[in-house]
C-alpha cells in the first residue's frame, strides 16, 4: 500500500456538522438579502424624487364593471358585460371604465347600453355615472376603445323602425369626450348604410 505524499488532514473530511454550518450560513444570507433590499432604480436624481412623487399620481386600478347594477331592464335574465375599456376620461388621474352591456337573451341580438363606470375618491364600490348609449336606441356596439381621454365606439343601428332586428342597416362611428361636467359627442353623425 502506498501512502499519500500529503499527510492525513482531519479537517479535509466533511462531517454532518460541516453541512449544518453551511446550510445555516446560506439561510442567513438569503434571509438577510430579503430584508435588506436596495431602493428601486429610477432615472431621477435624489433631489427630484420628492417633486416626482408629488406630480405623479399613484397607479389606480380601473373599476371592474362585473358587480355594478346597470340601469337595464332584463326581466328574468341577467345583464352581461360584453366589452369594456378603461382610461382617465375626466383628467382627475383616476381611470374610469366604459362598459358595453346587454341582457343575456337566449335568442337574437339584444340592444346594447354603453355606460361609464367610476369609483369615488374613497375607492368605494364602482357605480354608473353616465349612459352614453341607451338600450332603447336599439344599437349594438361592435368596437369600443378609450384613447387620449376619448371614448370611441362603432355602433350598428337601424334607419327606420321597419328594419328587422336581425339586420341593422346603419353603421355609426362615434366619439365622446368629457366637457364641462358631461360627456359630449365630438363626432357629428357619420352614419353610413351597411
Amino acid at each position: 500500500m502506498q501512502h499519500p505524499a500529503v499527510p492525513d488532514l482531519s479537517h479535509t473530511h466533511t462531517r454532518p456538522i460541516h453541512w449544518v454550518a453551511t446550510a445555516t450560513a446560506v439561510a442567513a444570507v438569503v434571509a438577510l438579502s430579503s430584508v435588506l433590499q436596495p431602493d428601486a432604480a429610477t432615472a431621477a436624481q435624489s433631489a427630484d424624487k420628492a417633486a416626482a412623487a408629488k406630480s405623479a399620481p399613484a397607479h389606480v386600478t380601473p373599476p371592474d364593471p362585473a358587480g355594478v347594477a346597470f340601469p337595464l331592464e332584463c326581466g328574468p335574465v341577467k345583464a352581461v358585460v360584453q366589452k369594456k375599456a378603461s382610461g382617465d376620461l375626466d383628467g382627475d388621474g383616476r381611470p374610469e371604465t366604459v362598459a358595453v352591456v346587454h341582457c343575456d337573451a337566449p335568442m337574437g341580438t339584444p340592444p346594447d347600453g354603453v355606460y361609464v363606470v367610476t369609483r369615488g375618491h374613497d375607492g368605494g364600490k364602482p357605480r354608473v355615472v353616465a349612459t352614453l348609449v341607451d338600450p332603447g336606441e336599439r344599437r349594438t356596439a361592435t368596437e369600443l376603445s378609450v384613447r387620449a381621454g376619448a371614448v370611441r365606439a362603432t355602433l350598428l343601428g337601424y334607419s327606420s323602425p321597419d328594419v328587422p332586428s336581425c339586420c341593422p342597416d346603419v353603421t355609426d362611428d362615434v366619439k365622446w369626450r368629457w366637457k364641462n361636467g358631461a360627456f359630449v359627442s365630438d363626432t357629428p353623425s357619420q352614419a353610413r348604410t351597411v
